[in-house]
């Protein structure tokens, strides 16, 4: 656990380290396009965040080569070199299309030659395991095509949600976390050492996606593009594939006792055929909306609108924070619940306990103008939105005339492209419009 929780920290401190120069270099770059119908944020935001992720992605590879333990990841297994040759390649594709606006056609195809690159060098599903047939193994076609089916279904699902600031980074990483506690009690739980890939794979990308957030969260100074959604989606999809396809079932002997204590044993290797639909529950839920949408409207599955999940929090009342928060509580919910499950499936404890939050969660869907206040103690240590607002009564002695003339404050707007001295940016100070 200690050279996970080292290479996690190395992965997290390039990737924050990196990101202030790589926002320079995309502002020098003209990585920063004008503000579009659809987007949220009220001024020009340089883009290409993907570049520090990726070269995080490469420190912690580097890092758990030459640790002891990790190592032999890298001897035993050629996934993390197909993970890296295929991460190259997309991230490749981002940073041309975070300058350029490459067609949404070629990125597809980018994408299905990123995922065929990882399956030629040996990450792809063998074989699946049916609930009630078995194990099931699948031919070399078979498995190509479902390793670039869930490739290319999480690359753009993960790049569907990145529309708010920190979303896409936050959601990742709690999957990621989730995906991590899964994988790693496959490997030390049931000593099958087929499962280190993929609990390496989490680990990085959490890190990413950690070192990442200081800087994505509102109000955002750089964007991770589609350099680094697609990026964080294919090494999302990459552990998927590696717990799925490559671990054999029966090694776990879970086949043994009673009909009923055999279906309740296998819960942990039925998972892997939920864990990745689970993680992206969310965003794949808005994409699949988004293609029902548009196809209804006669536009095109890819043509971009204002109907995703985190533009209808907004629409609502939801500020741009409360409406991230939200999507963070879903995603927690989904992704633990499912882990939960896979630990203990006969306990009622679990079912309960989404029962319970799902309801929290309704209710704060339900109350988007609701501001909590801090008790009167607590004032000093929470923000002044939090606080309760102090008046101040004029003595008795003095008389308030009746018709007291209004000040009235007038606000000159700041032009773009003039400094000021707080909260100023690239391009001008950061606008102080709510979201």
């Amino acid at each position: 656990m200690r050279e996970y929780l080292l290479t996690l920290c190395i992965t997290a401190a390039v990737t924050y380290l990196l990101t202030g120069p790589v926002r320079k270099f995309a502002i020098v770059a003209g990585a920063m396009p004008e503000i579009r119908a659809r987007d949220v944020h009220r001024e020009p935001t340089p883009r290409l965040g993907g570049i520090a992720m990726f070269f995080g992605l490469c420190a912690g590879l580097l890092v758990a080569d030459h640790l002891t333990n990790l190592s032999e990841v890298f001897e035993k297994s050629n996934e993390p070199r197909a993970l890296l040759s295929g991460a190259a390649l997309i991230w490749l594709i981002g940073v041309l299309d975070d300058k350029f606006e490459i067609d949404a056609l070629i990125k597809l195809g980018g994408q299905m030659i990123a995922a065929g690159v990882m399956v030629m060098q040996g990450l792809t599903i063998l074989w699946l395991p049916v609930p009630g047939v078995g194990t099931v193994a699948l031919t070399q076609w078979q498995g190509t095509l479902l390793t670039v089916a869930l490739v290319v279904i999480t690359i753009n699902a993960v790049n569907f949600v990145d529309g708010l600031d920190g979303l896409a980074a936050g959601m990742v990483c709690i999957a990621a976390c989730a995906f991590f506690l899964y994988a790693y009690r496959i490997w030390y739980g049931y000593n099958i050492e087929a499962a280190a890939p993929a609990t390496l794979f989490a680990v990085i990308l959490m890190g990413m996606c950690l070192g990442f957030l200081p800087h994505n969260m509102h109000p955002a100074r750089i964007f991770m593009g589609d350099s680094g959604s697609m990026l964080i989606g294919l090494v999302l999809a990459a552990g998927a594939i590696s717990v799925t396809g490559q671990i054999d079932p029966d090694v776990m002997k879970l086949f043994s006792g009673s009909e009923r204590n055999a279906v309740h044993q296998m819960v942990p290797v039925y998972i892997p055929l939920l864990m990745p639909l689970t993680i992206i529950a969310i965003p794949a839920a808005d994409l699949i909306l988004a293609i029902v949408r548009r196809t209804w409207r006669g536009q095109s599955p890819f043509a971009a609108d204002r109907g995703h999940l985190h533009h209808r929090l907004l629409e609502i009342g939801h500020s741009h924070s409360r409406a991230v928060l939200i999507m963070y509580f879903w995603s927690a919910l989904i992704a633990f619940g499912a882990l939960g499950y896979s630990v203990n499936s006969a306990s009622m404890w679990i079912v309960l306990s989404v029962v319970l939050l799902s309801a929290i969660g309704l209710v704060l869907l339900l109350l988007p103008r609701f501001t909590p206040r801090a008790p009167l103690w607590a004032e000093h240590f929470v923000p002044p939105r939090y606080r309760r607002s102090k008046v101040v009564l004029p003595p008795a002695s003095e008389e308030v005339p009746a018709e007291a003339p209004a000040e009235q404050e007038e606000r000159t707007p700041v032009a773009v492209g003039v400094s000021g001295a707080n909260g100023a940016t690239a391009v001008g100070p950061r606008s102080r419009i709510t979201r």
